[in-house]
């Protein structure tokens, strides 16, 4: 078995034999921090941006702590989205599949939008790890067909969105059913002063991990701005991905509204589109998520939630129908490709109103290359704010008109008709002395 360097931790041996099938040879800096953390039982805090490896940094210590021998929920993960806990719970499988036979290691998904009865049934014999959606877990506990009271670990995953979409009630609900030493791990991008108040109910000198990025985004990552120039932007949209002919591209929308607008429109345009957001029943984002996985589709139409709550391998374009109102959702937007040492693209198509967003995110650290279409080809063009320079240096002509223009000791009637008559005189001839100097 080849070495890895996660045998420092005392995993179990079938642990790290996942591990090393699972390609991993060095722990991330959140894993590298935070598994010591949970290793020892404490509760803890982990701010990190997507794609740094938290998931496997929880769910390997949770794992460790599992007595196989003992049928009943020991741990409780949490996640906002269905996808995002499937996610979660097919990680968790991948470990546990290599365990010796003879120590039993159990596992349950319960997720919203399945059959609440069949779960029930499945119930008859507790999971010793429960992964799911607030709504779902809570409404099985109230039920009595789930029983948490001796769990001693509690996850929540993306806790910021988990506050955004109303989940936060929920977890507290079956949280105050759970054992008073309890070992809670929280998992968010920000942490919102609105979630202080639950963390501080459940944690009692939590531990505080925050990785920051060295760069705003993945540093493969090149970023694009292209103007939308009062064309209509789902054929620029279209055109650029003939350019780009991805492996894989995600077009973010903001609203569900516009993500089915954007995909009939790229659809009409002769495009394989498939499409994800909220209003999608489980079954149909079921059977677009295959899709992905399967390769059936090249582009994606989407809301934010993929950008929080889905992982689609294999992204190498992400495209901003329009920028995001919150800023940070730009950095999970495009943290969607470029991931395991991958190189990505990100082309944003802009109004002139998203100037002083764009001014904010060059404030982030992220530096945008300037292109535009020619012939269905993809060019660079000069900055975007080139334009206002050069009007600047214009006005440069008309500062030096002004003080040419001198104001009269005592005003006269008429004195400004007179004043602006002598400074477009001045101004018009400056203009020509500097037209004939180039």
């Amino acid at each position: 078995m080849n070495s890895t360097n996660f045998e420092k931790y005392n995993f179990k041996p079938f642990i790290i034999e996942a591990v090393t099938k699972l390609g991993f040879s060095e722990p991330t800096e959140i894993q590298e921090r935070l598994i010591p953390i949970i290793e020892k039982g404490e509760s803890a805090i982990g701010q990190s941006q997507t794609g740094t490896g938290k998931t496997h940094a929880y769910i390997l210590p949770i794992i460790e702590k599992i007595n196989p021998n003992l049928n009943e929920v020991q741990a409780v993960i949490t996640a906002p989205t269905r996808e995002l806990a499937n996610q979660i719970y097919q990680e968790i499988l991948k470990v546990i599949e290599h365990a010796d036979e003879a120590e039993k290691y159990t596992a349950r998904s319960f997720i919203g939008g399945t059959d609440k009865l069949r779960a029930i049934e499945k119930l008859k014999n507790q999971p010793q790890i429960v992964v799911g959606t607030p709504g779902r877990i809570n409404d099985l506990v109230k039920e009595n067909a789930l029983h948490v009271h001796k769990a001693g670990i509690l996850v929540i995953d993306e806790a910021d969105l988990m506050l955004d979409m109303g989940f936060i009630q929920d977890v507290d609900q079956f949280a105050g059913r759970m054992p008073e030493k309890l070992q809670m791990l929280v998992f968010s991008a920000t942490i919102p002063e609105k979630l202080k108040p639950f963390m501080k109910k459940y944690m009692e000198n939590p531990k505080y991990v925050q990785i920051d990025p060295k760069k705003a985004t993945a540093e493969n990552i090149e970023h694009m701005l292209m103007p939308a120039r009062h064309r209509n932007k789902v054929s620029l949209v279209h055109s650029a991905l003939i350019a780009f002919n991805p492996y894989l591209a995600i077009v973010f929308t903001n609203t569900k509204k516009k993500a089915d607008e954007v995909a009939d429109g790229l659809i009409a345009q002769g495009a394989k589109v498939g499409r994800i957001h909220g209003d999608l029943t489980p079954r149909e984002r079921k059977r677009v998520m295959k899709q992905v996985k399967d390769l059936e589709y090249q582009y994606i139409v989407a809301t934010d939630l993929a950008a929080r709550g889905i992982d689609i391998e294999g992204v190498s374009h992400v495209i901003n129908y329009e920028l995001p109102s919150d800023l940070d959702f730009y950095i999970h937007r495009v943290g969607r490709t470029a991931r395991a040492g991958y190189s990505g693209i990100a082309l944003t198509v802009y109004e002139s109103s998203d100037e002083d967003a764009l001014n904010r995110l060059e404030k982030m650290g992220i530096s945008f290359k300037n292109v535009d279409l020619t012939n269905g080809e993809l060019i660079e063009i000069s900055e975007r704010n080139k334009r206002k320079k050069r009007q600047k240096k214009e006005n440069e002509v008309d500062v030096k008109a002004k003080s040419m223009v001198k104001k009269p000791q005592k005003v006269k009637p008429g004195y400004k008709k007179k004043m602006q008559a002598d400074l477009d005189k001045l101004k018009k001839r400056a203009h020509r002395i500097e037209k004939r100097k180039k």
